[in-house]
């Protein structure tokens, strides 16, 4: 094999361990991998209208090249189609396809797509293979790693879902290059997090970084997606399923959910959502006396200086505390809150009075 990728990343489990690889410009060395992992020649490639027209064509021609016969589903986009419906007529189209319980999805697209594949190879003929592709910095830092798929409901998000890891994780950093500036920021949320809730080191070297970090530097964005899927891949393997330290990832999340839900998933991209969440996750610490204003304000001004919102607008604080009501992570009527208790470490609290909520909403 003629091109090794820059980085790879273990995933261990007690069952189903596999690799991140980070490359770039390294595409073409994909079928390669599938034939080591794969044990069919029959493939589905799930992406996005925006992806495919992107890198769709070139995949399935690679794919084709090497003997695999590959059928493409093709998703509108966007948080709308992560839903039943869409769900039904991927069905259709995978059994269409005559895909059975020995065929491989792949995942080529951000993080709705990842979800949607993810949750079809899950439940397709109660489970088969499937390959994350990830095209976006958030998908490559979190969602794709991890084995959380799922669609949301008009309640809330990721109400339907379940945890099933990929065989492979494969990323093409030059997907990554050629991101919107807007696409590129939103997953800059999800670097920072893993900086505030684990990695004191990552935190400072956002903050010492930032022009290299904004102007997507080779050796720097490749050093910080390493790192991050490296944490993702600690946490996850020593709870693979979130019955506690997974739950970590979720900083900013409880408070990012309903923003997102009460905007109709148009008023903020999820990574957005996130940076306003892990600033108000913060606040709630200083009041409940788990962090230093300082130290607050710090993760505040990180968040600003990579050019992401600091406030959730003119949503109402009572609305915003009766979607988090509906958050999945909520339990016997108690909201849980993944809170930073200094830089780089954090901890769950789930005791929290609507008082205290209303209180660093108005802040």
């Amino acid at each position: 094999m003629n091109k090794q990728p820059l980085r790879k990343v273990r995933v261990n489990l007690e069952e189903h361990g596999y690799d991140i690889l980070i490359g770039e410009k390294w595409l073409e060395q994909l079928a390669i991998y599938l034939n080591f992992i794969s044990n069919s020649s029959k493939l589905m490639l799930i992406s996005d209208r925006n992806v495919y027209a992107l890198a769709g064509e070139k995949v399935l021609h690679i794919l084709r090249e090497a003997g695999f016969q590959v059928h493409s589903a093709v998703l509108p986009g966007g948080e709308g189609c992560k839903n039943l419906t869409v769900m039904s007529w991927l069905y259709e189209q995978m059994l269409g396809f005559g895909l059975d319980r020995k065929s491989t999805v792949l995942a080529l697209g951000g993080g709705i797509v990842g979800d949607v594949a993810g949750f079809a190879a899950a439940t397709y003929m109660r489970g088969i293979g499937y390959i994350q592709i990830p095209t976006t910095l958030l998908a490559l830092v979190d969602s794709s790693v991890g084995g959380k798929t799922g669609v949301n409901l008009p309640q809330g998000k990721n109400l339907v879902g379940a945890f099933y890891q990929p065989g492979l994780v494969f990323a093409d950093l030059n997907f990554i290059n050629s991101l919107p500036e807007k696409e590129y920021l939103t997953g800059l949320a999800e670097v920072i997090k893993y900086g505030i809730i684990w990695d004191k080191e990552l935190f400072n070297y956002l903050e010492e970084n930032r022009n290299k970090v904004i102007s997507r530097d080779r050796s720097c964005l490749t050093g910080i997606v390493a790192r991050c899927c490296e944490i993702k891949a600690e946490i996850v393997g020593q709870d693979e399923k979130e019955s506690g330290l997974r739950a970590l990832l979720n900083l900013g999340h409880t408070f990012g959910h309903a923003f997102e839900a009460l905007t109709g998933y148009k008023g903020f991209t999820h990574g957005e959502a996130v940076a306003v969440g892990m600033i108000y996750a913060a606040r709630l610490a200083v009041v409940r006396g788990l962090i230093s204003r300082s130290q607050s304000d710090r993760i505040a001004s990180l968040i600003e200086n990579y050019g992401l919102p600091v406030s959730y607008g003119d949503l109402s604080a009572g609305d915003i505390i009766d979607s988090m009501y509906r958050d999945k992570k909520t339990v016997a009527g108690k909201i849980k809150f993944i809170v930073p208790t200094g830089i780089g470490v954090s901890e769950v609290v789930s005791d929290v009075a609507e008082e205290q909520l209303l209180q660093i909403l108005k802040l």
